[in-house]
């Protein structure tokens, strides 16, 4: 197995994300470790230390992503015996040439307590607040509400939404209640446009039901099948536009509902 490290003199997010897309292409099994704000001599010579220890117990060079802007961080960094990746050498050149304009590096930079972050927390808060259908009184605030059966990935794909994008995700469940003669509640009604469904596969549904709450009827296969099938046959009726989570992650789900849903996500 070889080992991934991400580090950085800020969060290491921006490495992460690069190092995982180019990762993700090729069919090796991965250690992924993580070293964020790596921004001292001290820390960066323990870092050092982690990544040669990786290579000395396997004898494969670990993989390293990085961005500095500290130069004498990144020196340290890269004696390593590790293989190492800079991002930021290899695109700033080339954007600094077309611009005309010389990079002035500052770290944690794009990650700033800016007037777009604020958007972000009020976002959290908000979809914190309206989740898994406690209340329904703001939901005239909501960029977006999903709605779908228990389980199906709404709360993570709503807190996804508020943090990456600044989205103010709602969402309700619909549940066994629910079920006799299923209709739109009258809150939601209120609110078609903003709706937005997910479905899953049966067996999936029941799978994780059943981690949950072992051998209820909440968990059956027979009560999964019946409330995905209510819950897509109303999506029609209603002409709810509507994903299914079974083999998407909460990255492609949100992503997908921004583009479906033509919502406008706050830049940071």
């Amino acid at each position: 197995m070889r080992t991934a490290f991400y580090i950085s003199d800020g969060t290491a997010l921006t490495s992460e994300t690069f190092g995982h897309a180019i990762l993700s292409l090729f069919p090796v099994e991965f250690q992924h470790k993580t070293f964020p704000f790596i921004d001292e001599a001290e820390k960066a010579h323990r870092a050092v230390d982690e990544i040669n220890l990786a290579y000395a117990e396997n004898g494969e060079r670990p993989l390293i992503f990085h961005t500095f802007v500290d130069p004498s961080i990144k020196k340290i960094i890269t004696q390593s015996e590790g293989v190492c990746y800079d991002f930021l050498d290899h695109y700033v050149a080339p954007v600094q040439a077309e611009l005309g304009v010389a990079a002035q590096p500052k770290t944690n930079r794009t990650h700033g307590l800016n007037q777009d972050y604020n958007f972000r927390i009020d976002a959290i808060n908000y979809t914190l607040e309206n989740d898994d259908g406690v209340t329904t009184r703001n939901y005239a605030e909501a960029d977006i509400i999903l709605v779908g059966a228990s389980r199906t990935g709404k709360t993570p794909t709503c807190i996804y939404l508020a943090l990456q994008y600044g989205i103010k995700a709602a969402n309700y469940p619909l549940t066994e209640e629910d079920m006799d003669n299923l209709e739109l509640p009258y809150d939601l009604k209120m609110h078609r446009h903003k709706l937005f469904g997910l479905t899953i596969d049966v067996d999936r549904l029941q799978s994780i039901r059943e981690a949950r709450r072992a051998g209820s009827r909440y968990s059956s296969l027979e009560q999964c099948q019946f409330e995905i099938n209510e819950i897509e046959g109303l999506y029609r009726r209603e002409a709810i536009p509507f994903l299914n989570s079974t083999h998407a992650s909460v990255e492609e789900l949100a992503a997908k509902i921004m583009t479906a849903a033509r919502l406008k996500r706050h830049r940071y």
